[in-house]
């Protein structure tokens, strides 16, 4: 497979699509998929980079058994455990990463979605960044209606995330207290409200690289603007302590593999940034085009300013 070719035939409109042969992505030289990858990039999303950052709105005793997760009641990781927190916290957080740059702000709560009153408090806090925030608003809260969704739109959220986390077929291995189906339905609501949808997934959980590929298309065939690319760090506690640590290399090769398939989206690295080197510089040269920050992730996150510095040292414009 000629990678340069391909990256050139993406670039004036070809599409990788189900039923394409796409297996060469997970044997053919990195190097050449990861400059094929900068090329795609540079030339679909420009030198744009774009940063969001979270804060951890409501931690632990999640009622869901997602293996990775630090937060599942299922597991036992010594995690902090609050209620929805006070909105002198989140709107200090907000304003703290609009001062520092971030383009983006969203609110994560643990648990399949929020009661009543968690949502009200939801939206109390989210009308009052807005008002007194210029920094566009995304909202992490589970598997809300259609409208919730349409609620949160209508007070000024523009984005949703809702992660797929994997393929299909192995979307029961992580999780079986909520189903892909629940996934896929979640992101049509919020599609149907009138919200960008930011999803993606974990890789090093165990999937091989089909299923990686297929998450791709999946999301792709959503139309996903925004794409998380999160490695697992096995968390002690969680049924997915054991697993190997995957390796920069894979890394890269996923990422680089996300942008072929999703040429114009935000390609935004996420958890396990801090296993590569430099902060996951090259991955900047390989596609990537996006990063989730903070200095409130429920895992170790990357700094704020260092990470500015870094991407316009590149040439990014941030």
């Amino acid at each position: 497979m000629d990678l340069i070719k391909l990256a050139d035939e993406i670039i004036n409109g070809k599409r990788l699509e189900r039923g394409d042969d796409l297996s060469f992505f997970e044997s053919c030289d990195l190097d050449e998929l990861c400059r094929g990858a900068d090329r795609i990039r540079r030339e679909l999303c420009g030198n744009k980079v774009d940063l969001c950052s979270i804060i951890n709105g409501k931690s632990g005793r999640c009622s869901e058994n997602c293996k990775f997760c630090a937060q599942s009641g299922c597991s036992f990781t010594g995690v902090d455990e609050y209620d929805f927190l006070d909105e002198e916290t989140i709107v200090r957080e907000c304003k703290h990463n609009e001062m520092s740059g971030v383009h983006r702000f969203s609110i994560v709560t643990a648990g399949r979605t929020l009661s009543d009153a968690d949502f009200e408090k939801a939206v109390s806090v989210y009308r009052r960044m807005k008002k007194e925030c210029k920094i566009e608003l995304c909202a992490s809260h589970g598997l809300l209606t259609l409208e919730q969704f349409r609620r949160l739109r209508d007070i000024g959220i523009t984005h949703c995330h809702a992660n797929i986390e994997t393929s299909r077929r192995f979307f029961p291995n992580i999780c079986t207290t909520h189903t892909f189906d629940d996934k896929i339905a979640c992101i049509k609501r919020a599609q149907t409200a009138g919200l960008e949808v930011c999803s993606g997934g974990i890789i090093g959980m165990g999937e091989t690289f089909e299923d990686r590929i297929d998450m791709a298309l999946t999301l792709s065939g959503l139309g996903i603007s925004s794409v998380p690319i999160n490695a697992l760090r096995p968390v002690k506690g969680t049924p997915f302590e054991g697993i190997p640590p995957i390796t920069e290399d894979e890394i890269l090769r996923t990422a680089a593999m996300f942008r072929y398939i999703l040429p114009t989206a935000f390609v935004r690295l996420a958890a396990g940034r801090n296993i590569m080197k430099d902060s996951g510089k090259k991955a900047f040269m390989s596609g990537v085009n996006a990063a989730i920050k903070g200095d409130m992730l429920t895992t170790s996150g990357n700094n704020i300013k260092e990470d500015i510095e870094m991407l316009r040292g590149m040439a990014f414009e941030v």
